[in-house]
């Protein structure tokens, strides 16, 4: 099986000394704020036009505690593949800043005083059980597949679009169908998301071992098509709030018109598949997800206080 040629590695970059800097950067805390933001669209999905902030608080503070659990625990279990990639190994525990077991005790702790909390500040066991269920997915069942099979995205993206659905439970208490179109929604945009990320970085992961689609797929024909595929599905996929959820026809067409524009970048990619290209997909990606989620959110607010 092909797979992409090796460069050499340049030259690490210098890093900090601060212990509070480590701890914070082995946390991940820009991936932990997506996660976040989306627990927040859940929870005001549910609640309007009656959300308690307290609410609020409480659930992005456990899912938070949680996915900083989760971060840490990653880079605990990958810790040698990090050491191999040039965009990783300045991380703590690549530089031996931060020793293993204190990572994963730090990680550890993180994930289990999150799920407390969240049992404790919510009214039911549900949100604790599916932040409980997301980091297992994530820590037992994506990280290891990252060496041993392609699908690993697929499989990951799982894990990837379940806190919506905490954020849905601290609310409501259940899971209604509503609830699932976030989950969807989420579910297809993290395919051409990560698959955009893992093409332009694949040299780093084939000096890693990590089996991404783009490692084994130098041409990139394959990558293209899954991209391309993905986006096609994420516009009918964004009609579902619509269809499902009681959106209103306002949301429709902001959605259809965010996701033509995401899939404008994926037929980009397909005709020429460069790193610019994939750049392209990345940039629209991180346009589509804020900018729809916050629509939904608007578009329930709008006929909630201001449509008689």
């Amino acid at each position: 099986m092909n797979t992409v040629m090796l460069k050499p590695m340049p030259t690490a970059v210098p890093v900090s000394n601060s212990r509070m800097a480590d701890y914070l950067a082995i946390t991940r805390p820009r991936i932990s704020f997506l996660v976040l933001f989306t627990v927040g669209t859940g929870v005001f999905y549910a609640a309007l036009p009656n959300v308690s902030l307290w609410l609020l608080f409480h659930a992005v503070l456990g899912t938070a505690l949680v996915a900083s659990g989760a971060s840490a625990l990653n880079q605990w279990m990958e810790r040698d593949t990090d050491a191999r990639m040039y965009r990783t190994r300045i991380r703590p525990i690549p530089t031996g800043r931060m020793s293993a077991v204190e990572a994963f005790v730090f990680g550890f702790l993180l994930a289990f005083i999150g799920a407390m909390y969240l049992i404790c500040t919510m009214s039911g066991p549900l949100p604790a059980l599916l932040a409980a269920l997301t980091f297992a997915s994530y820590i037992a069942v994506y990280t290891p597949l990252k060496r041993v099979t392609t699908l690993n995205t697929l499989i990951g993206a799982i894990p990837g679009a379940m806190p919506p659905l905490i954020g849905y439970a601290a609310v409501r208490g259940e899971l209604a169908a509503e609830a699932w179109v976030l989950f969807a929604i989420l579910f297809v945009w993290q395919i051409p998301h990560f698959l955009a990320i893992a093409w332009m970085y694949r040299e780093e992961y084939a000096r890693a071992g990590l089996v991404m689609l783009p490692v084994v797929d130098p041409e990139g024909s394959m990558t293209a098509r899954q991209m391309l595929l993905y986006c096609v599905v994420l516009i009918p996929t964004g009609w579902m709030p619509t269809l499902v959820g009681g959106a209103s026809w306002v949301f429709l067409v902001g959605a259809t018109l965010l996701g033509l524009y995401f899939l404008r970048s994926a037929i980009r990619f397909t005709k020429v598949r460069g790193d610019y290209q994939a750049r392209q997909v990345l940039r629209a990606s991180l346009l589509y997800l804020p900018l729809v989620l916050i629509l939904i959110v608007v578009d329930r607010w709008l006929f909630a206080f201001v449509v008689p």
